[in-house]
């Protein structure tokens, strides 16, 4: 049995961090000698150029929120980085209630590549980053629940002592084309380049540029992007004075559709 639990995940807004860390603190309260989760937060730019590795004697609880239907791309490079030492993981992903699609197949494979000996798979829904009333509120305490329900059964599989064998999770190979919006006229949408604005009520408290997870808004002055915008939202979620916001027709339309078409409750979904 492994005798570390890692919580190692990225976070712009915060929900993937509560699904992961609720199922690695249950799997450290289970297992007796794990001691403390330690936490890994690659969510900072910063924290991207720093070398991780683990070993046998690791679990790691691995997760990252749903972009277009797949793994965010700009985290490509860093997560094949990743040195995992024959630790085991568990793969995880969040999305905003439409669709994970590729995202969970395409996350263990990652980690399978990476050297994690993959137990078990996860996709956890969260408020979506576009809005403040698709999946409101999520993870909620059902969604929490469910991740407690994962973390004992994913430490029975572990502390069975059997072979970790990766299950079968959902998802096709190859992986689907990124998602794309389409208009009325089934037109695809491409959204990419679409950027947040700042209204005059910005005091400069600088709570935006250091919640960008790209590092792309200026600290000195927040009306200025000087890198790629992934769409997370953090920014506008978490400025406190909702001086940031997208007016951008095609991103407002898609947003709106997304809350009209996908309002009904998804539950996560648990291989193992």
């Amino acid at each position: 049995m492994p005798k570390r639990v890692n919580a190692m995940y990225f976070s712009a807004t915060g929900t993937t961090e509560k699904v992961v860390t609720e199922i690695a603190s249950e799997i450290a309260g289970t297992a007796s000698g794990c001691g403390e989760v330690r936490l890994i937060d690659f969510t900072h730019p910063d924290r991207r150029k720093e070398a991780v590795s683990f070993s046998g004697e690791d679990i790691v609880i691995f997760g990252v929120p749903v972009i277009a239907g797949r793994v965010p791309n700009v985290l490509l490079k860093y997560l094949r980085s990743i040195n995992a030492g024959g630790a085991v993981a568990a793969a995880v992903v969040v999305y905003g209630n439409r669709n994970y699609d590729d995202a969970l197949a395409e996350l263990t494979d990652i980690l399978e590549a990476d050297g994690f000996r993959v137990a078990a798979g996860a996709a956890f829904i969260g408020e979506h980053s576009f809005s403040k009333v698709l999946a409101k509120g999520r993870p909620d305490e059902k969604d929490i629940a469910a991740a407690a329900d994962f973390a004992r059964s994913l430490f029975r599989k572990i502390a069975s002592g059997e072979r970790i064998a990766t299950p079968a999770v959902k998802g096709e190979r190859p992986y689907r084309s990124y998602y794309m919006p389409r208009d009325r006229e089934g037109n695809p949408v491409d959204i990419r380049k679409v950027t947040p604005k700042t209204s005059s009520s910005c005091t400069g408290c600088g709570i935006c540029a250091e919640a960008c997870p790209m590092g792309s808004i200026d600290l000195g002055d927040t009306s200025v992007l000087k890198g790629i915008c992934i769409k997370c939202c953090a920014c506008v979620k978490k400025c406190p004075v909702q001086a940031k916001s997208f007016d951008d027709e095609k991103y407002l339309n898609h947003k709106n559709e997304l809350e009209a078409e996908f309002s009904a409750r998804r539950e996560p979904e648990m291989f193992i």
